[in-house]
């Protein structure tokens, strides 16, 4: 079973989307904080990493950061879902590591296969 952290501070948006991942049969785990999110990558060692940008703690762009310059988390794919969707915004998700970005908000439907797709199942 493939392994997903998802760091996003809303609540929300966190249970529809832990709920949906489980339906699809992958394993979800939740952090609502940037300095959470960190931990949790580190400790599960996900498939994959979902974060959003503006988190409280360590914004989406630190913990990206942090996560591709900690030995244990470097390889892992992070999927930036965000509202900041302008150029420089992209640009500093880039430059921080991330590998794919998803605008928010987001279809459902769609992510789901973005990251189905991603995770090559």
């Amino acid at each position: 079973m493939k392994k997903i952290v998802l760091i996003e501070d809303s609540k929300v948006l966190g249970t529809a989307l832990v709920g949906a991942l489980k339906v699809e049969g992958i394993e979800a785990h939740w952090a609502n904080n940037g300095a959470a999110g960190v931990s949790l990558a580190k400790q599960q060692r996900p498939d994959l990493i979902l974060l959003d940008l503006m988190l409280p703690k360590l914004s989406g762009f630190e913990v990206c950061k942090l996560l591709k310059t900690d030995n244990a988390t470097w390889r892992i794919p992070i999927v930036i879902m965000s509202t900041l969707t302008d150029d420089e915004s992209r640009q500093r998700a880039t430059e921080a590591g991330a590998d794919y970005f998803i605008p928010k908000p987001y279809n459902l439907p769609e992510t789901l296969a973005e990251i189905k797709k991603i995770l090559k199942i």
